[in-house]
């Protein structure tokens, strides 16, 4: 079980402003918006949110940024740390929760944990080169429901991946099995917190232990690179009992909220 309190939980997870790299980026002072390409399941995003004056106004002000920007949904996530009251704010202009997600965390500083052994053969690559990396994303987008990205995609997965594995920075370890892709996950290491993100098995693979083969690949990279705390959003009917199998404490949910711009 973790011994992270939720002050630190909540400050990892705040620090942690998910921005892809080809997204559009729209701020305003207290927040900042992501607009999606179409190969991301949803369009347009909140993913900061710190308000100076009234909740109400602040949250009007966001809204106002996202109706200039062409999509009619605007997803935002609250967060642990989020003021008090905004999910009630979102609720009553129509936001409906769409993904219900948890906040866990492990505490590192003793090693990886052990996990058991998937239940099939799974060997392990790091996406430092570009078929990898191609392997990557396809595996995502099949774990995950969606479009396949362009191609310049797994470029810069590839190229980010052979700068960052090596010194420790984190990158995205692919899972094969009978020499086909069956998964993808991906780690950063930032100020000595493992962000997890991207966990996906391909539906044909599931059930067989290779998100567990995933987790324990990037807990232990981690782990041998000076993390202290691994950090994940997990959805808790999927990677969720896995993760609190594997030692992760939930600190909270973090609801993302569909909420219309019409």
């Amino acid at each position: 079980m973790s011994e992270l309190s939720i002050d630190e939980v909540a400050a990892a997870g705040a620090a942690w402003v998910w921005t892809p790299d080809d997204a559009e980026v729209f701020r305003d002072g207290t927040c900042t918006v992501l607009r999606l390409p179409e190969h991301y399941s949803f369009d347009l995003s909140v993913v900061s949110f710190t308000p100076a004056g009234p909740l109400s106004g602040a949250v009007d002000a966001v809204l106002a940024l996202a109706r200039t920007l062409g999509p009619r949904v605007l997803d935002w996530q609250v967060l642990i740390g989020d003021p008090p009251g905004l999910g009630e704010e979102l609720a009553a202009r129509g936001g409906r929760v769409k993904l219900d997600l948890e906040i866990l965390a492990a505490d590192l500083t003793g090693g990886a944990p052990h996990l058991p052994p998937p239940a099939v053969e799974v060997e392990l690559r790091w996406a430092t080169d570009p078929a990898t990396a191609l392997d990557a994303v396809a595996a995502e987008a099949a774990g995950f429901g969606g479009a396949l990205p362009p191609a310049r995609r797994a470029e810069r997965v590839a190229e980010r991946g052979a700068r960052s594995v090596p010194a420790g920075g984190g990158g995205t370890v692919v899972a094969y099995v009978d020499g086909e892709p069956a998964g993808a996950g991906g780690v950063a290491l930032v100020d000595g917190v493992a962000r997890l993100v991207g966990g996906a098995v391909v539906p044909s693979r599931r059930g067989r232990g290779v998100y567990r083969a995933l987790l324990a690949a990037r807990l232990s990279y981690a782990a041998a690179h000076g993390a202290r705390m691994a950090l994940v959003k997990g959805n808790p009917a999927t990677s969720g009992p896995v993760l609190r199998k594997a030692g992760f404490a939930v600190h909270g949910r973090e609801p993302v909220y569909a909420v219309p711009l019409d």
